[in-house]
């Protein structure tokens, strides 16, 4: 049982800016608080051999600046997380992160502000509850995030600085992430 305030996950993906002008963030857990076994296939981490992913709903965000600091606000949203059984996550396909079983649904409770500092790191925090969950079984157990999280998250973020070069099609720009959340009670 994870207890509020403790780590609920720790996940990495990337942001995609498309050329419509929407954002979507996809990736990976890293570690999932409360889960057994390895998350990975092999205990290779990465995103080809992760069984949980997650994808968020195309959102919109709106950017201005206060003296040196550069903020922008996401717009309400959702995201799914998914149980890959057999993984096919690539950051060259950012829809493959939605493949496989949906085990929970979360919704962030409030607009979403990121803060980058000059050409610095990007910063934003976060809080989702859970909307929606099936149990599933891994590793011959059955698990429920509504028995994991029943209330939600609160995440904090960090994205690089410098954006990577984007897949072939429909994106201008492409920017990796890390994610710590915790549980809210």
């Amino acid at each position: 049982m994870i207890r509020t305030g403790e780590v609920a996950w720790y996940a990495t993906g990337r942001f995609y800016l498309a050329t419509d002008q929407s954002l979507v963030d996809v990736g990976y857990f890293v570690h999932l608080q409360g889960i057994g076994g390895s998350l990975f296939v092999d205990d290779a981490i990465g995103e080809g051999s992760a069984h949980f992913t997650f994808a968020a709903q195309p959102f919109t965000a709106t950017s201005f600046a206060n003296g040196a600091l550069k903020l922008g606000v996401d717009a309400v949203g959702g995201f799914g997380v998914y149980l890959q059984r057999e993984p096919c996550g690539t950051f060259d396909d950012p829809t493959s992160f939605a493949k496989g079983e949906r085990i929970a649904t979360f919704e962030r409770v409030s607009v979403v502000v990121g803060t980058t500092v000059g050409s610095a790191v990007t910063l934003n925090a976060f809080s989702a509850r859970l909307v929606s969950s099936a149990p599933f079984a891994f590793h011959g157990k059955t698990y429920d995030f509504a028995e994991l999280l029943p209330h939600g998250i609160t995440q904090w973020g960090t994205a690089s600085p410098d954006p990577i070069a984007p897949p072939p099609a429909g994106y201008t720009t492409v920017v990796p992430f890390v994610g710590s959340a915790i549980r809210v009670g």
